[in-house]
């Protein structure tokens, strides 16, 4: 089971791309960030004909997160729980019927600038309801990947300038704090289980020549329990997808599951 996460910033702008890279890619699931819309208005017609289900949590121009899988899914489920007030669409998740059953959860955490602030204080409150579904999910015994944009930047090495980056939300040391308390629940971050060292990147801005000169950030995760982690074959960054015309400032991050 090939499993890729993808902030695709807004599907209807990057609809070919998103087009091209099913057809070409083929994952069996994959789970976009940023849709930028609403449920019915995705472009659900022309992904179903490449042969995939199509589940979404929409907003109106902001955030939004779907699952897109051509194997079948079961019990999909909506919203982050721990706050019934919370009405951005960050997290969606469903039970994929390979051959192994996968819990697949995909999220879009917030970005958290500027800092301080609400926004950040929000950051930080969706991190503790993230740990509180993370147990849970651990509970089952079963196998689950939480992939998605998390708006994390784990370690130094994982920015080409982290200097520039330490006042920022993404890699503040309360953030690294909630990241690495999800991962002590007994959960695998897939890439660094399989790759070591810097010059990893999943963003690149679109200023300034960024992705020429490899001026990146990893912030696109996937996170195991130890019943996905022991079902891991591989992950890797498909970088060479940044490259393409009008692409979105993010690219794909993979995961294969002997599943």
């Amino acid at each position: 089971m090939r499993i890729a996460s993808f902030n695709i910033n807004g599907v209807k702008a990057r609809l070919p791309i998103l087009l091209d890279w099913l057809r070409e890619a083929r994952p069996d699931v994959a789970c976009l960030q940023e849709i930028k819309s609403v449920d019915e208005g995705f472009p659900r017609e022309a992904v179903e004909d490449l042969g995939y289900t199509v589940e979404t949590h929409g907003q109106k121009g902001f955030n939004g997160v779907a699952i897109l899988s051509k194997l079948p899914l079961e019990d999909v489920t909506r919203g982050l729980p721990g706050d019934d007030d919370d009405e951005q669409a960050r997290w969606i998740e469903a039970t994929v019927m390979g051959a192994r059953a996968v819990r697949v959860c995909g999220l879009y955490l917030p970005n958290g600038n500027p800092v301080p602030g609400p926004k950040y204080d929000y950051k930080l409150a969706w991190m503790e309801r993230l740990h509180d579904r993370a147990r849970a999910l651990l509970a089952t015994e079963e196998p689950a990947v939480l992939c998605g944009d998390y708006n994390v930047i784990p370690m130094d090495e994982d920015a080409a300038r982290p200097d520039a980056w330490r006042e920022d939300a993404l890699a503040r040391p309360e953030t690294r704090a909630a990241f690495r308390r999800l991962v002590s629940l007994g959960l695998t971050e897939a890439f660094r289980a399989r790759h070591r060292g810097p010059g990893h990147y999943s963003f690149w801005d679109y200023q300034a020549g960024a992705f020429d000169r490899n001026d990146g950030i990893r912030i696109d995760h996937h996170l195991l329990t130890p019943q996905a982690a022991d079902l891991l074959d591989d992950c890797w960054i498909e970088a060479d997808l940044r490259a393409r015309e009008k692409p979105s400032d993010h690219v794909p991050v993979w995961v294969e599951l002997d599943a």
